[in-house]
């Protein structure tokens, strides 16, 4: 008894006491899901269009936003990728130009019967080769990509005003005419008009796909984040700098050959002045999304938002009488506020 006694007297009670778990602020919330911001300024300016215009809550106006922001969105995944690396693209459009308006006048002249998957393979092809051409010179002159592709853009352009045509043409190849008419899904408005869920659709949701794919499940994709993140500490451990640098721009050469093969055929006109200016609209977007310009960030599905964000403004604001000049604006205004608050949320 006295022994049982004595021990209880010298061991003494211990009470563990489990530390405090405070719920995620709504900084941390930020921090990990960025593109919940762009989600909601979406769902704010539906309901916000959608109460003076109700007829924007239609099949109709979901397809043409569908049919805008294809090409966009393709364009925004390759920079996707070279932003996650801590690079930067402008000449993508200069690319897809390029690849569209080359390949369109060249089968038109020498093989109008061309299958439609040809051309869509030598798009790709052509704009994997400019693109990597942007990727050999970053890593041999270790310039900012800025530069380097600033430099491409205006030799793209000079190459295919000078040396390939200035003139737009109607007239392009029978395959590519008959794709860009192909319906995924269509029905008859309330108004009579039909409305068409192009095909085009497709190669969106397969580039989503692949995209997220390398980036989150292939050592390129960790080797794209960690070069982002820091360039030194991505070489100690090991990862090729010089493939990756010629994997991202390649990759974003690529998407962009596929967009301007499938601009030509949704459009059914070869314009060699299409794509021009909306570098800015893609970068922006991309911004949205949540990827920082410095690198190591970003998502497919961050992306894709901030493409819808930019489509709703550029496209739907005009429907309820908001004048085209304020669409800069407005994707200014919104870019200010997502910077800040991301700064903020860095701070906490």
């Amino acid at each position: 008894m006295s022994s049982i006694m004595n021990r209880t007297m010298t061991t003494p009670n211990v009470v563990e006491i489990a530390p405090e778990v405070k719920p995620p602020t709504w900084r941390a919330k930020l921090s990990r899901n960025p593109e919940w911001f762009t989600a909601a300024l979406i769902v704010a300016m539906c309901v916000i269009v959608g109460a003076i215009n109700p007829r924007f809550f239609q099949f109709a106006t979901l397809f043409d936003l569908l049919h805008s922001a294809t090409t966009m969105s393709l364009f925004a995944l390759g920079t996707l990728v070279v932003l996650a690396s801590g690079g930067i693209d402008v000449s993508f459009t200069a690319i897809g130009a390029l690849t569209m308006y080359a390949i369109t006048k060249a089968v038109f002249a020498w093989w109008p019967d061309a299958p439609f998957a040809l051309i869509l393979i030598a798009g790709a092809v052509g704009g994997i080769v400019l693109g990597v051409i942007n990727g050999v010179l970053v890593h041999r002159l270790k310039a900012p990509s800025l530069i380097v592709t600033i430099g491409t853009q205006y030799l793209y352009r000079g190459i295919l005003l000078t040396f390939i045509g200035t003139t737009f043409f109607m007239n392009i190849p029978h395959s590519m005419d008959r794709f860009g008419r192909i319906p995924l899904f269509f029905y008859h408005t309330v108004d009579g008009l039909r409305a068409v869920l192009p095909a085009s659709v497709l190669a969106l949701v397969i580039a989503a796909v692949v995209t997220w794919w390398l980036l989150n499940r292939t050592m390129m994709g960790r080797g794209v984040y960690a070069m982002g993140g820091s360039l030194a500490i991505a070489e100690r451990l090991g990862y090729n700098l010089r493939a990756i640098h010629l994997f991202v721009f390649g990759y974003t050469g690529m998407l962009a050959g596929i967009a301007g093969i499938l601009h030509v055929s949704n459009n059914r006109l070869a314009n060699p002045f299409d794509l021009v200016g909306t570098e800015l609209d893609v970068i922006a977007a991309v911004i949205l999304g949540g990827a920082r310009i410095t690198g190591g960030t970003g998502t497919v599905a961050g992306t894709l938002l901030g493409v819808v964000l930019v489509t709703l403004i550029n496209s739907v604001l005009i429907l309820v009488g908001v004048p085209s000049t304020w669409q800069k604006v407005i994707i200014g205004a919104f870019i200010l506020i997502a910077g800040t608050l991301f700064a903020l949320q860095r701070k906490g």
